[in-house]
């Protein structure tokens, strides 16, 4: 009985559990190439002080936090700064839209009680939960993690608040080997599928194809001859806000879940082929 990666070669891009990954793929018959465009995150405390500095400064009618880690850090890095008892009498009188259940679980360990919070840990979501609130004239502090919410941000300029974004952790963006290496594959038709396990490797292979010029030839090679493949919803999010519509992800957001997915639907398309 033939597996369902057989002779299909699969493009990997994260950095994590990489060699576990290609070992699942080639028990699925298929051949793994790691490609790696994750780059990497790292803590950003001296760029956060003026920011952090200012939230207490002024206060915020809104605060948006959109991952757990930079939840714990924002707070650690306003006791750090002797500004912890201030940081938090705002965090408690403020609103709070919380995405993702990671940012959920920080902040019930603070007592902490969104008024608003996603379903699914998408952003798109959680714009959409705050479409009806009032936001013009507001101060609303942004956490971002890594890289930036150009969505959300842009929502929130529409709505007129007055906007501030806090970064904890910035994003150093991956070698361009990789991406240009994966990208001449694609287009000699020796990769069938790529994995994105994270939204930053998703960004950072369609930015390094623009400043290239070759954005809309890589969209158009996802769409017609190689397979995106997203281990959950964020990451999902992120190959729709950059125009590809053929996504496959599994319901089990996990990465053997998104191999053994991606394994029967290349099974499923060779019998009906």
């Amino acid at each position: 009985m033939s597996k369902g990666l057989a002779g299909k070669t699969i493009a990997i891009c994260g950095t994590r559990k990489t060699e576990e990954m290609r070992t699942l793929v080639e028990k699925q018959g298929g051949q793994a190439v790691i490609r790696s465009l994750q780059g990497t995150v790292f803590l950003a405390k001296e760029e956060l002080k003026p920011g952090i500095e200012t939230f207490v400064k002024k206060g915020a009618d809104w605060v948006i936090l959109t991952t757990g880690i930079g939840t714990d850090t924002l707070i650690e890095s306003a006791e750090e700064l002797q500004l912890g008892e201030a940081f938090m009498n705002i965090l408690s009188s403020a609103h709070i839209a919380s995405r993702g259940y990671k940012t959920f679980a920080a902040l019930k360990k603070h007592g902490i009680q969104p008024d608003v919070s996603d379903e699914d840990g998408t952003v798109r979501d959680l714009i959409s939960k705050l479409e009806d609130k009032e936001l013009q004239g507001k101060r609303v502090m942004v956490q971002l993690h890594g890289e930036n919410a150009p969505a959300l941000i842009d929502f929130l300029h529409h709505k007129g608040a007055d906007v501030l974004q806090l970064m904890p952790y910035q994003h150093t963006p991956p070698e361009p080997e990789a991406a240009d290496t994966l990208l001449q594959e694609m287009k000699e038709g020796k990769i069938h599928a790529v994995c994105f396990t994270t939204a930053v490797q998703v960004h950072a292979f369609f930015k390094l194809a623009e400043e290239w010029g070759k954005k809309e030839e890589l969209q158009l090679l996802f769409e017609q001859h190689v397979l995106a493949v997203a281990v959950g919803k964020v990451t999902a999010e992120a190959l729709k806000e950059e125009g590809i519509s053929r996504i496959l992800a599994p319901s089990l957001e996990r990465m053997g879940a998104m191999i053994m997915e991606l394994s029967q639907y290349m099974k499923k398309q060779s019998t009906h082929a």
